[in-house]
């Protein structure tokens, strides 16, 4: 069984900047994609930005540009940098790690993100 943490939410002004990070544990293949999704109130779950295991990004078009997604491998943790926040960022962000191509295995709890105008 496999686990994982998102943490660094929290209220920032337009413009601003945050870093979301997302803990891995348990048997989480390594070899995973790994990705970032987000969902605002009364709206669908977006995905936002994904990562494979020979360091693909891939973004979507709204965050290319601000958006970095990484992965430090040492310590099993996978990283949103996010940049120029807007108003339209605010979501609860989620982290999720699965076979690529194949529906995500593993789905962490979220991390609120507030972006005040």
């Amino acid at each position: 069984q496999g686990h994982l943490v998102e943490s660094g939410g929290g209220s920032v002004q337009a413009g601003g900047s945050l870093r979301l990070s997302c803990a891995a544990s348990g048997n989480i293949d390594s070899r995973y994609c790994m990705g970032w999704f987000r969902q605002a109130p009364g709206k669908e779950r977006e995905w936002v930005a994904g990562l494979t295991y020979s360091g693909t990004q891939t973004y979507t078009d709204s965050v290319k540009g601000r958006f970095a997604i990484s992965k430090d491998n040492a310590k099993n943790t996978l990283y949103l940098q996010m940049n120029s926040l807007k108003p339209e960022d605010a979501a609860m962000y989620y982290c999720a790690a699965g076979p690529c191509g194949r529906p995500w295995d593993y789905w962490g709890q979220g991390t609120q993100v507030t972006v005040t105008s």
